[in-house]
């Protein structure tokens, strides 16, 4: 028996890099694959691990460069990394680098680009929902699911409960980002229900993207209040929203400081903020 091909390495890598310029912030969120070609036989076939890169390194490989490149698009980052590990690892005879983008488009108000919020592209499914009986009016509520928003400062999380299960650090600088369901119930027939259904949204996303959060609770409670003023006909919104979690990863044992620029992008486990907001 021989060992006719072989090649290994490390999948879903990944991570968020933030560029900053100046106020204007660049997000770019990959998933990678990273897969190794070369003098590896003797792993498979002498269960000799002499010459063979851990997959952990592989994927501390994707971070460090991550980190030392923070502007590159996917196309130059990805061949900045094949080279790193032939240059690093002389065993390596080729690397195969395969790149998956989740994007994020920039919102805009009043015509002007916002330097560090962005919805998720393909973004969101519409909702409407009828009560109806033989006796009486229809009740009805709009609304959005998995509608994905996010913004790369201007949030925190400070003075919480902190007992001896406590681990997470407070911090006035955290991308806030989450995949929203809500809905909104009408009590008066607007002039068009698109474009009341549009100009709620809007404010939402104004509401969150302009103004500093203090916590999801803080943002939804007043996102809510918002909406409720800019279109009367409806008596209240509900909002729930599970954090999309960003967390800042560790390079100090490459000797790199963060800065907060790359992250691990994780949903499972997630904070799960419920609220509704009325006019009663």
């Amino acid at each position: 028996m021989s060992l006719i091909k072989n090649r290994y390495g490390k999948g879903r890598v990944r991570v968020m890099r933030i560029h900053r310029d100046g106020e204007q912030q660049e997000v770019s969120q990959l998933s990678i694959r990273a897969m190794l070609e070369g003098d590896f036989a003797p792993t498979f076939t002498h269960a000799d691990n002499r010459m063979t890169v851990s997959t952990d390194t592989i994927k501390n490989i994707v971070n460090i460069v991550a980190r030392e490149n923070t502007g590159l698009c996917a196309e130059e980052f990805c061949q900045v990394l094949a080279r790193k590990y032939l240059d690093t690892y002389q065993q390596i005879s080729s690397v195969a680098i395969t790149s998956h983008e989740t994007k994020w488009t920039r919102l805009s108000f009043d015509g002007k680009p916002h330097p560090h919020s962005f919805v998720l592209d393909a973004n969101g499914r519409p909702t409407v929902e009828v009560t109806m009986t033989r006796t009486g009016g229809p009740a009805l509520a709009s609304g959005i699911d998995g509608f994905a928003f996010m913004k790369s400062t201007q949030s925190g999380w400070e003075n919480y409960v902190k007992d001896r299960y406590t681990t997470i650090p407070e911090t006035a600088d955290r991308i806030c980002a989450t995949s929203m369901v809500a809905s909104w119930a009408w009590s008066a027939k607007p002039e068009s229900y698109p474009a009341a259904n549009s100009h709620i949204l809007d404010t939402l996303l104004k509401v969150f993207s302009t103004t500093y959060s203090k916590s999801v609770q803080d943002s939804l409670y007043r996102m809510g209040e918002a909406a409720l003023a800019a279109v009367p006909e409806i008596s209240e919104i509900s909002m729930a929203c599970p954090n999309m979690h960003f967390i800042p990863m560790n390079l100090s044992p490459f000797g790199l400081d963060n800065n907060n620029d790359v992250f691990l992008p994780t949903d499972e486990p997630h904070g799960q903020i419920e609220c509704t907001v009325g006019r009663r």
